[in-house]
């Protein structure tokens, strides 16, 4: 266990560094720049990319900002927040998005897996066709189109929720629900896939003549062994809803993050772009790990690396 943690922890250390090459690089092929616009003065241009150190050769700025990164400094942002170092700009704002996050994945957990649980016992009734629809409904409509029509349902026809900016409960409700639908449904929809397969198993039909409830059966022996494909699904959920939704967070004005990672790349606010891809990056790549650690709590038969 701890020899496969290492390695995959060696992995991701090693995924990350190539995440942070490929940005700095990629970004710098990107036309425009922070500084550039029709009435701005070449003389005052020149003066700010060497305040920033964008006057020096590419390798040089590369190797400098490993550099700087390497002692947790990722330097200031030019554009979206003018002189304030980009960690505090992450500092300030992902809080916001992790708290509107952290309630979509309760509420897509805690009720997508025993939705599913439920349609598998429902297999080929009313109910079971009417979830199927739903759950296709839902994970086929891109978030955006989900996120207006809520506003437009509940905040412009119906005027019962605010539909911009966090300033009472009510402006929680559509964010976190704009957030928790896709993943809701798409939980839902992989636990019934996987325990449709386990209910047909030989343990599953011995559980039944013993007389245990349905009940047992499903939550504490078919959905134990139906859970490892939702597992994997989870890691980069996850990661994706607690570091917030972008289409989210610019539609309701939240000010969170993900709204920060937009404005940064239309600003061409190359430090702020490079901290909140870091930043991003890292979360999702250590969710993959923990993720992968968890199989073997989740199910204990299971051998990780070369523990076999």
């Amino acid at each position: 266990m701890f020899r496969y943690a290492l390695r995959r922890l060696i992995t991701s250390v090693v995924t990350l560094f190539l995440v942070i090459t490929l940005t700095f690089f990629l970004m710098q092929t990107v036309p425009g720049g922070p500084f550039l616009g029709e009435n701005v003065n070449p003389e005052i241009t020149a003066r700010l990319l060497a305040k920033y150190g964008y006057d020096q050769p590419l390798l040089t700025q590369y190797v400098n900002y490993l550099k700087d990164l390497f002692v947790g400094d990722m330097g200031v942002s030019m554009v979206v927040k003018s002189g304030e170092p980009v960690t505090s700009v992450i500092a300030s704002h992902f809080p916001i998005s992790f708290q509107i996050g952290m309630i979509a994945l309760l509420i897509a957990v805690f009720v997508g897996i025993p939705l599913g649980v439920f349609a598998s016992m429902k297999h080929g009734s009313i109910f079971d066709r009417v979830f199927i629809f739903l759950s296709s409904l839902f994970v086929s409509v891109p978030s955006f189109i989900m996120t207006i029509a809520l506003m437009l349902i509940f905040g412009v026809w119906l005027k019962t929720l605010p539909i911009a900016y966090l300033e009472s409960w009510k402006s929680y409700i559509m964010p976190v629900f704009g957030m928790a639908i896709y993943p809701m449904f798409n939980l839902a929809r992989l636990t019934r896939t996987t325990m449709l397969d386990v209910i047909g198993q030989d343990y599953i039909k011995t559980a039944r003549a013993k007389g245990l409830s349905t009940f047992k059966i499903m939550f504490k022996h078919a959905l134990r062994n139906a859970i490892i494909p939702v597992v994997t699904a989870l890691g980069p959920m996850i990661a994706g809803i607690l570091t917030g939704s972008f289409v989210v967070e610019k539609v309701f004005a939240i000010n969170g993050i993900g709204k920060y990672f937009i404005s940064s790349i239309s600003a061409r606010d190359y430090p702020l772009i490079m901290g909140t891809t870091i930043f991003l990056a890292s979360f999702i790549i250590i969710m993959n790990l923990l993720v992968d650690i968890l199989y073997k709590v989740v199910d204990p038969r299971i051998t990780l690396g070369k523990e076999s």
